[in-house]
């Protein structure tokens, strides 16, 4: 089959591929929700407020790292941006999310059976890409933040005494996603046993084998995961957003 030479005869190829189905909802709605995603955390990251409400912290400023070291009395930059990096690297490195933008923002490919665009391909040995290389690196602060969002959970169930609020189970079930999302990980899943060729050779063998089963059973839902726990942590971020600068009282009603 001759290459394709330009745009249009790329377009012309898809258009006219023999997919009876919408293959291209999928990178569609992909795109639109990553791009809103996106927005949304530039907007936190160099917003530089609204990040408390009576015992809610959102989680794009957790942990305020910047309020313990006192950064942000020494540099013009929201709390959000030092610690917003090693989530987003983690899930700009996730081979879920590899296979998902690359093929909604670069179509490459677009979908299964539908050609890629013509390019040299030179792998993840440029930047940015090179950086999906971090990704079992960024797991380790993954997890680390992971355990201070739970601490966040639990603390918002307190104000005044033990209350339930929509925020504090909506943060318990943020926590939960992204729980499930972390260690379904690829990276982890090769931790927790994936890397060992003989379970029997080993100390701790037969368990270390039953976890990495248990561990293996959950990566198979980790694009779910991945999907879920984006969803709830913008979800409880806004949330707390959305009751700090309405000007309410803090930790009134039910909220």
């Amino acid at each position: 089959m001759a290459e394709l030479s330009a745009p249009a005869d790329y377009i012309e190829r898809v258009s006219s591929v023999q997919r009876e189905d919408r293959w291209w909802v999928e990178p569609f709605i992909t795109t639109v929700v990553y791009s809103l995603f996106i927005l949304y955390g530039l907007l936190r990251v160099f917003e530089n407020q609204f990040s408390h409400w009576g015992p809610y912290l959102a989680p794009f400023y957790s942990p305020p790292v910047a309020e313990w070291l006192g950064l942000n009395r020494l540099l013009p930059l929201s709390g959000a941006f030092y610690v917003a990096a090693f989530p987003l690297l983690f899930r700009a490195s996730c081979y879920y999310y590899r296979k998902s933008y690359y093929r909604a923002f670069f179509w490459d490919p677009p979908a299964c059976a539908v050609r890629e665009r013509k390019r040299h391909y030179r792998g993840e040995t440029v930047f940015p890409f090179v950086l999906n290389n971090l990704h079992r690196y960024a797991l380790y602060f993954a997890i680390l933040i992971l355990f201070f969002l739970w601490y966040d959970a639990i603390v918002a169930f307190y104000w005044n005494g033990l209350r339930i609020g929509i925020g504090s189970v909506l943060f318990v079930v943020n926590c939960v996603f992204l729980t499930l999302y972390t260690f379904s990980c690829h990276s982890f899943r090769h931790l927790s046993g994936g890397n060992l060729d003989c379970y029997s050779c080993v100390d701790g063998g037969e368990e270390r084998h039953a976890f990495w089963t248990t561990i293996s059973k959950l990566n198979k839902r980790h694009g779910l995961y991945a999907w879920v726990s984006m969803l709830t942590v913008w979800a409880a971020d806004l949330y707390v957003r959305t009751l700090s600068s309405s000007g309410l009282p803090q930790g009134s009603g039910i909220w």
